[in-house]
């Protein structure tokens, strides 16, 4: 007996995209094709869908885990062993951050002291991590965008977050759908949530011109603690921050097309 992709996606909670990305990359290549040419995915695809499943909760890199799944020699103890002992030390590490980090979400990072159930109800699942926040300002400590940032992050109130983080998950919403339905990252949709994106940042944050916001993307790809204010994790797909990145690159290139081009055009 075999199995659709959107068979598939319902039993294991994955979207089609992921399971199409799985097939591209190697990683998953389903057994069988119908007369039409669809994917159709035997018992052993769904049984090695599982373990990519188990190695992605771990946190595992795609390419790992097609090492371990496919390669004899891959010892997959000690790969285990080693993802625990580096989890051991992330939750170490955190640990030690916990009480800063409650002080930094609350007073420095929205102006506003906020209790537990507070906090949860403006943010959400939206993880203000004190690290990226370090690094960060160190990254960006000389830039002027970045202080105004600041500064006006300092001066929102709790109504304002509860604004803020309102239009972000409208936002985010209709991002995840474009992704979803395979819509193309320099296409009107994506470009139309790359400008949204970057007037919010105008909004609430800082002025955001083309080049400020090329960098901000850039964040989002290289540094997943970024990317994780936008989208958490748990709502996160394979390939969506690179996604966001092009058409914040494209809207950026057609800015700056019509700023060239004058008011005559």
């Amino acid at each position: 007996m075999s199995y659709s992709v959107g068979q598939v996606s319902g039993f294991a909670g994955v979207t089609v995209r992921t399971l199409h990305h799985y097939d591209r990359s190697g990683l998953l290549v389903p057994s069988e094709r119908s007369a039409a040419g669809y994917r159709r995915y035997s018992g052993a695809d769904l049984a090695r869908l599982q373990q990519v499943l188990f190695y992605r909760e771990l946190g595992f890199p795609l390419e790992e885990i097609a090492a371990i799944l496919d390669d004899p020699r891959a010892d997959a103890l000690d790969q285990l062993r080693r993802r625990r002992d580096e989890l051991r030390g992330q939750i170490a590490r955190l640990e030690k951050l916990v009480d800063v980090a409650e002080r930094a979400i609350e007073l420095q990072r929205t102006g506003v002291e906020l209790g537990p159930e507070e906090r949860f109800e403006v943010f959400g699942d939206v993880a203000f991590d004190l690290s990226y926040a370090t690094d960060a300002h160190l990254k960006w400590a000389d830039s002027e965008h970045h202080r105004e940032s600041l500064a006006r992050a300092a001066a929102h109130t709790k109504e304002d977050w509860r604004q803020l983080m309102a239009e972000a998950a409208s936002w985010r919403a209709a991002l995840l759908a474009a992704f979803d339905a395979d819509a193309p990252a320099d296409g009107a949709a994506a470009l139309e949530l790359a400008e949204e994106h970057r007037q919010h940042i105008v909004r609430w944050f800082n002025d955001c011109p083309p080049e400020v916001h090329r960098r901000i993307a850039d964040d989002y790809v290289e540094d997943a603690r970024a990317f994780a204010l936008v989208v958490p994790p748990g709502e996160q797909r394979p390939g969506l921050d690179a996604f966001l990145r092009e058409a914040i690159r494209a809207n950026a290139a057609r800015i700056e097309f019509r700023g060239a081009a004058g008011p005559h055009r």
